[in-house]
């Protein structure tokens, strides 16, 4: 039977594993789902279309699952939908999805939303993330699997960041993040590959050389970006790092890039 504290309102018509624990003053709305192991530590608001995964904790004052901020939304029912294993911390706010934008906002596993981190409507975020505190998306963002985001950053709707990217403190991203990179700034700039983020993650040597050696190839000062882009994509076909940035490049060639700069 799940434990909850008598000050706790749950709606009945929640779905709520037998192992939950919900602490006191939580509030969970009728089409809330917990998996097994979740956790509601104190003061939690729980509402809307959500999905809350196995063994997630949840720190005092989250809310989760509110309606999209978005001018446009007329109370139509989307969903947010959170993996497993994430720790949530104190603050932390995740709304549900749009209609246009899909209805869904996606969270994977084993991440870390520090104080006050913020996923907006229509977001995917990968899994093993972090998110610093004060780290803020802005609607319609993809961020993918091992992405590090510092202290009090923001990201326009929208941008794509991709695996393992690093993105410093008080950065203002306007731009998609290639995957490995490293930015920061305001605006944010691209500063180079994420190399402390590779070697903890076990990347190879000649896999960061090989990110090394493109890199220098793809943003060289001579020559047009699209004819680099080919040169790169011919000349380290062989590795699956590389291919990623030019996989991700070429998925979406109307956005901008962070790219080096002043």
């Amino acid at each position: 039977m799940s434990k909850i504290h008598p000050t706790a309102l749950v709606d009945s018509a929640a779905e709520i594993d037998e192992s939950v624990e919900i602490g006191p003053f939580c509030v969970v709305g009728p089409k809330v789902r917990l998996h097994s192991g979740v956790k509601l530590l104190t003061h939690v608001v729980v509402e809307g279309l959500t999905e809350v995964g196995a063994d997630t904790v949840v720190h005092a004052f989250a809310s989760l699952g509110g309606s999209p901020q978005h001018l446009a939304h007329r109370g139509e029912e989307t969903r947010l939908v959170i993996g497993p294993r994430n720790s949530i911390r104190e603050h932390v706010t995740m709304n549900t999805g749009t209609v246009m934008g899909g209805g869904l906002t996606q969270v994977g596993s084993d991440g870390l939303f520090m104080v006050s981190a913020h996923v907006a409507h229509d977001c995917i975020v990968g899994d093993q993330v972090v998110f610093a505190n004060n780290a803020t998306l802005a609607g319609h963002v993809h961020v993918g699997d091992y992405v590090f985001m510092a202290g009090l950053c923001a990201v326009h709707q929208h941008s794509r960041i991709g695996r393992y990217a690093f993105v410093g403190g008080g950065a203002i991203v306007t731009r998609d993040i290639i995957p490995f990179g490293m930015v920061w700034g305001n605006h944010a700039r691209l500063e180079g590959l994420n190399l402390v983020g590779l070697k903890r993650r076990g990347f190879s040597r000649e896999a960061i050389n090989d990110l090394r050696a493109s890199w220098r190839m793809l943003f060289a000062p001579e020559g047009a970006f699209q004819e680099r882009l080919d040169d790169v994509a011919r000349v380290f076909a062989h590795s699956t790092e590389v291919m990623e940035i030019v996989d991700f490049i070429r998925d979406d060639a109307s956005r901008p890039l962070c790219q080096p700069g002043p």
